[in-house]
């Protein structure tokens, strides 16, 4: 295996990491933004406020894509197998 197969194989592994994790962080970004909206409105500084509807949207995001997220990481899995058996013969 030469460095441009392992370049291109940890260029695609993280680029899969980025996509796969999108999802839940920007779930997470955007409640963490209403919470802190809502705080400032209202004044209530409370500063584990924040916690639990971040844990519930982030949850909700993996519970709805992680079908989707399991096919990918095993589409990429059987892809990398794949090519690593093939080397070897």
């Amino acid at each position: 295996m030469d460095a441009d197969t392992v370049l291109r194989i940890g260029r695609e592994a993280l680029m899969l990491v980025l996509i796969l994790s999108a999802g839940p962080v920007l779930a997470a970004m955007v409640v963490g933004l209403v919470v802190s909206i809502v705080q400032a409105a209202t004044q209530i500084q409370e500063q584990t406020l924040s916690f639990v509807p971040k844990i519930i949207a982030t949850y909700l995001v993996i519970a709805l894509a992680g079908l989707w997220i399991l096919q990918q990481l095993i589409q990429f899995s059987t892809t990398l197998f794949d090519s690593i058996g093939a080397l070897g013969r």
